[in-house]
């Protein structure tokens, strides 16, 4: 038979000859199936197990095994959930090839066929997360249980790290003058007429002056979706309102000024381009922000403000009002690396010790946006091998994860047995398959 799985995306052909490599119940296994992830991980450069196959054919099976338990034991997954996926992978795929018609010439498919051909895959791997979730749930770590965790690690195993910081900031984004605000507007507005008289194609105006990097390269296109709901009002609202081929008026979003083409449409998804424009800021513009910060400051070290009270007060990055004004590293965790920070911020830490507040310091983002910042340093740690002072919640991280990952192999050797599995004599000799199958491999 012939099949095309959305992996198969990233090669330039229509069809791909497929075959059933396993059976798990009434689910199949595809050779593609795994084709396709390995192809997708070097993609991304993503670092593969040396088996592979293996590895990932032992992940689909217990993922099937999974999805099946949990409809025995009928676990809710919502439909509006997997249709959310759907579309995302939709627009992931539209900003990524162009256009809906380029994919649907690279895979020989109508964009519904190939909705569909997502729709179970998605609805599987959802619910053997939450069979997943079920078994471990109740799962918890005990002190003694993570020290025993840690000396059972060889020390010359144990983890060493870098010094690491705990640091707060609070960041305001000066406001343009009113005469860089409309120089803006005005830019815009001579795009909309070059556009609409037929001079320059929007697409060609968007990758030579729009000042947003993240759609540059795809001549500012986007794809909306009505249940969206991460992008700004303003500009979300405006995309939603136009005809196929019109251009808006300039709009204000929290990001600047934008005029906007719509390029299709197609039920709920909304096709679109913008071309944005960020007012310049000036010297004065920056000298106001550090006058306003450096007044902040003065009340922080008098402790008549406090650290939180002036971040909800005063920051003007959003993610702060949701951490405290705490920088995070890219697991989300407190504590972060000096290879972590932008280097201007790391200039300013070298001159602090602990519970100190740095002098408002200017700088520009990776956006190109300019902005004025107080760094707040919490905390320091010295180089050092890892330990459980130290290092406790890091420690009884991994240890839960080790206790829950036992929980779910004792799962599945108690389990797999009422399976029905069927693999391809290919696979058999995986070390990886026989492990979480048991005697339950079939030829």
């Amino acid at each position: 038979m012939l099949l095309l799985a959305a992996g198969a995306l990233a090669q330039p052909k229509k069809v791909v000859a497929d075959k059933i490599i396993g059976v798990v119940g009434d689910r199949i296994v595809l050779k593609s199936d795994i084709d396709n992830q390995i192809a997708d991980a070097k993609r991304q450069e993503v670092d593969l197990p040396p088996n592979a196959e293996c590895f990932l054919m032992q992940q689909l099976i217990v993922n099937k095994m999974l999805a099946i338990q949990a409809e025995k034991d009928s676990i809710p997954i919502s439909e509006d959930e997997v249709e959310a996926d759907i579309d995302n992978r939709i627009r992931y795929f539209i900003q990524q090839y162009g256009s809906r018609e380029v994919i649907e010439q690279i895979t020989g498919k109508t964009i519904y066929q190939f909705r569909e051909e997502m729709r179970e895959p998605i609805r599987e791997s959802k619910l053997a997360g939450g069979m997943r979730n079920k078994i471990i749930e109740n799962i918890k770590i005990t002190p003694n249980e993570v020290r025993a965790y840690y000396e059972k690690i060889p020390k010359d195993s144990l983890n060493f790290y870098e010094t690491e910081i705990e640091l707060g900031e609070i960041v305001v984004y000066p406001k343009a003058g009113r005469d860089m605000e409309e120089y803006a507007q005005e830019e815009l507005r001579e795009f909309k007429r070059q556009v609409e008289g037929g001079e320059k194609r929007f697409e060609t105006l968007a990758s030579l002056y729009t000042d947003d990097p993240g759609s540059k390269q795809t001549g500012g296109m986007y794809v909306l979706n009505r249940s969206d709901r991460q992008w700004d009002p303003a500009f979300f609202n405006t995309a939603m309102s136009l005809k196929e081929g019109q251009v808006s008026r300039v709009i204000k979003s929290k990001f600047g000024y934008h005029i906007i083409q719509c390029v299709s449409r197609n039920g709920d998804e909304v096709t679109v381009r913008h071309i944005l424009k960020i007012p310049r800021i000036n010297e004065e513009d920056i000298r106001n922000a550090v006058v306003k910060l450096d007044t902040v400051r003065s009340k922080l070290i008098a402790g008549t403000l406090l650290f939180g009270e002036a971040v909800s007060k005063y920051s003007d990055e959003e993610q702060s009002k949701f951490t405290g004004g705490r920088v995070t590293g890219p697991d989300g965790s407190a504590l972060v690396t000096i290879d972590e920070l932008p280097k201007e911020v790391v200039v300013l830490l070298e001159q602090l010790r602990p519970g100190e507040y740095s002098q408002p310091a200017p700088f520009t983002d990776e956006r190109g946006k300019k902005g004025v910042r107080i760094v707040y340093l919490i905390s320091r740690t010295d180089p050092h091998r890892e330990n459980l002072k130290d290092d406790y919640s890091k420690i009884a991280a991994r240890a839960l994860e080790e206790k829950k990952e036992q929980a779910l192999e004792k799962w599945f050797l108690k389990n797999s047995k009422t399976f029905y599995v069927q693999i391809d004599e290919e696979y058999l000799s995986c070390e990886a398959v026989q492990a979480i199958l048991g005697t339950t491999v079939k030829q």
